[in-house]
C-alpha cells in the first residue's frame, strides 16, 4: 500500500502538474513498479483480485441512482444498438486478423469478441456525476454497458463449455438474471430497507449494512453464474427506489477510489512492453480500429436507432470507444482453454490496454470530465 499510494502522490503530483490525465498515473505506477519494471512486486495478481472491489462498489453505486422502472425502459432501446455495435465490431477485427496476418478464424473471431466491450470503469469514472446521473447520456451508457456485460458473460461461457452445455446455460441466463433482481428487490423491500429505517441514526451501521449487502449480492450473482458486476449492480438498483440511496451513494465514493487507483495500477504492472515488440503491427492495428472505428459505429447506431442527438451520439461514441476489462479476462480464460495462442493473447490485452490508456486522453482533452486538465472542461 505504500508504494502504491505513496509512488501514486508522487507521480500524480507530477501529472496533474504537466497537464496530464491523474488515471494515466496510476497505470504509469504500475508500469514502473511491476514485474517488468523495478519488480516491486513480483506477481500482480492479488492485487488485481483486491481491486477489482473497486469495479464491484462503481456498479453497486450505479444502481443507486436508477430506478428498476428507468431500468427496463433503457435496456429495450439500447439492445439492439449494443448487440449491433459488438457484431459489428468482431467483423472488423476478425476480418483484419485474418486477412492481414492469416491468423485462424476462431481465433480472429475470439479477438473481435473480446474488443467489442467498452470499458465500464473508464467510461463512467471520466463522466461528469451529474451527467451520469441525470442526463440521458448517462443513463444509455449505463445500460449499454450493462448489455455489454450480459453479452460477456455468454462470450465467456462460450469459452469454457461445449456447446451442449451452453446452450442449456445460455437459455437459463435471463431467467436466472430475471430471479436474481427479482430476489434482490424482495430482500432490500423486506429486510434491508425496515432495518435502514429503524436505525437510520447510525450512519456507520447504514454504510455497514449497505457493504454486506452489495459484496453479498455480487458473491451470490457470481456463484450462480452471472457475474459480480450485475450482481451489485441489481443490489443497487433494489436500494434505488428508497431516498436512503442518495445517502448511501455519498458515503461510498471515497471507497470506490481507493479501489479503482489499485485497479489501474494492476492494469500497468500487467503490461510487458518488451514481450510486445515482434507483434507491434496487429497490435497497433487493433488499437487503432477500436479507438476510430468504435466511436463512429456508436455514433451511427446511437442515431438511427437509439434515436439520440448527433452530438450525443458523438459524444457516447468517444466515451465508449475503447476496449473493456472483459477483453483481459477473455484473452486469458481462451488461453488457459487452449482456444488462442500466446501471441494472440498477447495481441490482444496489449491492444486493449493501449486504448485504455488513449482513450482516456482523447476523452479528458476533448469531454466534460472530473479530472479534466483544462478547466474549463473539468466538471463533478
Amino acid at each position: 500500500m505504500a508504494i502504491i499510494f505513496g509512488g501514486a502522490s508522487v507521480l500524480g503530483t507530477l501529472f496533474v502538474w504537466l497537464r496530464q490525465p491523474i488515471i494515466l498515473a496510476y497505470i504509469a505506477l504500475g508500469l514502473i513498479a511491476g514485474p517488468d519494471g523495478l519488480k516491486l512486486f513480483a506477481d500482480p495478481g492479488h492485487i488485481e483480485a483486491i481491486s477489482h472491489m473497486g469495479i464491484i462498489l462503481l456498479m453497486f453505486l450505479l444502481g443507486l441512482h436508477l430506478h428498476p422502472r428507468n431500468l427496463w425502459q433503457l435496456l429495450q432501446q439500447t439492445a439492439a444498438v449494443t448487440l449491433l455495435a459488438v457484431v459489428i465490431t468482431t467483423a472488423i477485427v476478425a476480418i483484419a486478423l485474418i486477412t492481414l496476418f492469416g491468423i485462424s478464424t476462431t481465433e480472429a473471431v475470439i479477438s473481435g469478441v473480446a474488443l467489442s466491450f467498452s470499458s465500464t470503469v473508464i467510461s463512467l469514472k471520466l463522466i461528469p456525476t451529474t451527467t451520469l446521473h441525470h442526463k440521458r447520456t448517462g443513463e444509455v451508457m449505463i445500460s449499454i454497458l450493462l448489455f455489454e456485460d450480459i453479452l460477456a458473460i455468454l462470450a465467456i461461457l462460450l469459452i469454457y463449455n461445449n456447446e451442449a452445455a451452453l446452450s442449456w446455460q445460455t437459455g437459463f441466463l435471463p431467467i436466472k438474471t430475471a430471479l436474481f433482481a427479482l430476489a434482490a428487490w424482495w430482500i432490500v423491500r423486506f429486510i434491508a430497507l425496515p432495518l435502514f429505517k429503524k436505525f437510520d441514526t447510525i450512519p456507520e451501521y447504514i454504510f455497514l449494512v449497505s457493504l454486506g449487502w452489495c459484496f453479498t449480492a455480487a458473491e451470490i450473482a457470481k456463484a450462480i453464474g452471472l457475474s459480480y458486476e450485475i450482481g451489485a449492480f441489481f443490489a443497487g438498483v433494489a436500494i434505488a427506489t428508497s431516498p436512503v440511496s442518495l445517502f448511501i451513494a455519498e458515503g461510498l465514493k471515497p471507497l470506490r477510489e481507493f479501489f479503482l487507483i489499485l485497479f489501474f495500477f494492476s492494469i500497468g504492472a500487467q503490461f510487458d512492453i518488451f514481450e510486445t515488440g515482434q507483434l507491434l503491427l496487429p497490435i497497433i492495428l487493433l488499437a487503432a480500429v477500436i479507438l476510430i472505428g468504435k466511436p463512429l459505429i456508436f455514433r451511427v447506431l446511437l442515431t438511427y436507432i437509439g434515436k439520440a442527438t448527433p452530438t450525443n451520439a458523438m459524444e457516447m461514441g468517444l466515451r465508449l470507444g475503447q476496449s473493456s476489462e472483459f477483453s483481459l479476462l477473455l484473452a486469458s480464460g481462451a488461453l488457459s482453454a487452449g482456444k488462442l495462442s500466446h501471441d494472440t493473447a498477447m495481441i490482444i490485452e496489449t491492444a486493449a490496454i493501449i486504448t485504455f490508456i488513449l482513450s482516456t486522453y482523447l476523452v479528458v482533452f476533448k469531454l466534460p470530465t472530473p479530472i479534466s486538465p483544462a478547466r474549463k472542461l473539468r466538471q463533478d
